[in-house]
């Protein structure tokens, strides 16, 4: 995960100062082909890049509107993906228009065309990655972790399809999100004090040097270029 900070030191929702404890997550997108990050983020930092039309949400009301989260997932200046925290975590976002607000610590995920399987993996990676983090953080599950979509089947949330017109395009679902979620969270942690073992794997022993050197040649066009004769 690429975690950067700027908090929306402007937005109105910003300077009420409620705060909450976070019980879960609620997982948003913009609903706009606009992948760039700078266009929601702002002042520039030297990686967003400068929102030329000043319509970030770095301001009293964005848009007009009463909104703000905690973070945006999207694309920096140079096309690479980053996190971008925007509130901080037990401040009581804008996100949802329900009671899921007092409750829930909300991101978006900034929207393209919903055509590039590229991009939207990147960026579903990068969500899964945040969650795991926050779920660290707050001590919650992945059976914490909804959508905007499913928050308003539970009431909690104003009637918005996201995540769900999206994600299964590339055949996800708030339900592999989950999953993935879990998976990070259960994973090992490493044994301690080897962080940095490696492990090699011999794919030959030769008696005559020529064979073993054909056997590198091969290995190495596979894609192993790291790969070496030892001598014995």
């Amino acid at each position: 995960m690429n975690l950067r900070k700027q908090i929306l030191t402007n937005n109105s929702c910003f300077k009420v100062g409620k705060t909450i404890t976070p019980k879960g997550i609620m997982v948003h997108s913009t609903g706009a082909n606009n992948p760039w990050l700078k266009r929601y983020v702002a002042p520039d930092d030297g990686f967003l890049g400068k929102n030329q039309y000043g319509n970030h949400w770095n301001q009293d009301k964005p848009d007009g509107r009463q909104v703000c989260v905690h973070a945006f997932i999207g694309k920096l200046a140079d096309g690479s993906i980053a996190t971008y925290q925007t509130l901080p975590w037990n401040h009581r976002g804008w996100h949802c228009g329900g009671s899921g607000n007092d409750t829930h610590i909300g991101f978006e995920i900034c929207e393209d065309g919903l055509t590039d399987a590229s991009y939207f993996g990147k960026v579903y990676s990068e969500a899964v990655e945040l969650c795991v983090y926050l779920c660290k953080l707050y001590s919650l599950t992945e059976k914490d972790i909804i959508c905007h979509s499913e928050g308003y089947k539970q009431g909690i949330a104003s009637n918005h399809s996201d995540v769900m017109h999206w994600f299964p395009k590339f055949g996800k679902s708030m339900d592999t999100f989950r999953a993935d979620v879990k998976r990070l969270l259960t994973a090992p942690a490493p044994t301690p004090g080897e962080p940095n073992r490696l492990y090699r794997v011999q794919v030959g022993a030769y008696s005559v040097k020529a064979n073993a050197e054909a056997m590198l040649a091969k290995v190495k066009a596979a894609g192993f270029t790291d790969a070496f004769i030892k001598t014995e």
